[in-house]
């Protein structure tokens, strides 16, 4: 059976977010000889066309202008839900990140369409989706399916699925659009955009360093963010750090911060509460750091090891440094 799929490719500062080409991956499978159109919206998006017909699109729809330069919800919304009603695709497919979040689940609400969130697998039968999706901090897996009619609306957890191979050279039709809202019909306005995370994104790292209560303060992150940037990874943080002012919210991982699944999180100083397991469960290897051999995190990580953090973090630092010269 072939069906027509969406996927909106979601970009940053013009930088495709890797989330989008795990959806476009996933759209491929789904579409079977049916067509798969990537949705690129923004402000000088040239470069990204070509990148997402090498990642599977058979066509593009374009929108470029300088009011859809940053992400927003009224503009955005507005110009999916058009989209979606003139081609009536199959399935609207986008990563579950913040944005795509909000976007898809606000398109979905606006076009009266069934939404299936956060999910980690995906299959078609006789033109319906069935989904997989981690539930009561993933403790839980949720098979839910779609039973009405029209588009369907799905967000996939990030790193949930292969990012599939590039293919340069393939091409296909692209199709200009305008905006579906004018400047002084978008009711929120940015002024600035201002970044305060580290190098590399949590949701898209494949290694992550976390630290928790136990780093002790915020000069407590800084073994943490050494042994991070020797392995090119991301710093993240439980709640207990964010909420005692010791690092920023964008890095907390955990139930109510982002959800992630890397190969590789370590986690350092953190006790391994219900709600910081709900964020980083999925990881591939769990390795766990801290003092306290009774420590929940132990019961979750493939690796633990009993000590303090600030001399066993200097010690993994140096000889990540020695191994990866």
């Amino acid at each position: 059976m072939s069906v027509n799929v969406f996927v909106w490719i979601e970009q940053r500062d013009g930088q495709p977010v890797s989330a989008s080409w795990e959806a476009l991956g996933v759209a491929r499978t789904l579409a079977g000889e049916g067509r798969v159109t990537a949705l690129i919206f923004g402000a000088g998006v040239d470069p990204i066309v070509p990148l997402a017909f090498s990642y599977g699109a058979d066509a593009v729809i374009r929108a470029d202008d300088p009011s859809l330069a940053h992400y927003r919800c009224e503009p955005y919304v507005a110009l999916l839900a058009q989209q979606v009603q003139t081609h009536q695709p199959d399935v609207v497919l986008a990563g579950a990140t913040v944005a795509g979040r909000e976007l898809l689940a606000s398109a979905a609400a606006d076009l009266n369409a069934p939404l299936l969130h956060d999910v980690t697998e995906l299959t078609l039968e006789n033109g319906k989706l069935r989904a997989v999706r981690p539930v009561l901090g993933g403790k839980v897996l949720s098979v839910e399916a779609v039973t009405g009619d029209g588009p369907q609306f799905v967000t996939l957890r990030a790193r949930a699925f292969p990012l599939p191979e590039a293919q340069p050279g393939r091409s296909g039709e692209v199709i200009a659009v305008p905006p579906a809202l004018p400047p002084d019909a978008i009711a929120t306005q940015i002024e600035c955009v201002e970044s305060s995370g580290g190098t590399v994104s949590l949701t898209d790292a494949s290694i992550i360093v976390s630290g928790g209560r136990g780093v002790g303060g915020p000069e407590g992150f800084a073994p943490i963010r050494e042994l991070a940037e020797v392995l090119g990874a991301a710093v993240g943080a439980s709640r207990a750090a964010v909420d005692a002012g010791w690092i920023p919210y964008e890095h907390q991982v955990g139930q109510t911060g982002k959800v992630v699944s890397p190969d590789l999180y370590i986690a350092a100083g953190i006790s391994g509460a219900i709600q910081h397991q709900a964020g980083m469960r999925t990881a591939k290897v769990i390795v766990a750091i801290n003092k306290d051999p009774e420590a929940p995190i132990f019961k979750l990580a493939r690796y633990g090891i009993v000590g303090d953090l600030f001399e066993i973090l200097p010690a993994l630092t140096e000889a990540f440094r020695q191994r990866l010269k």
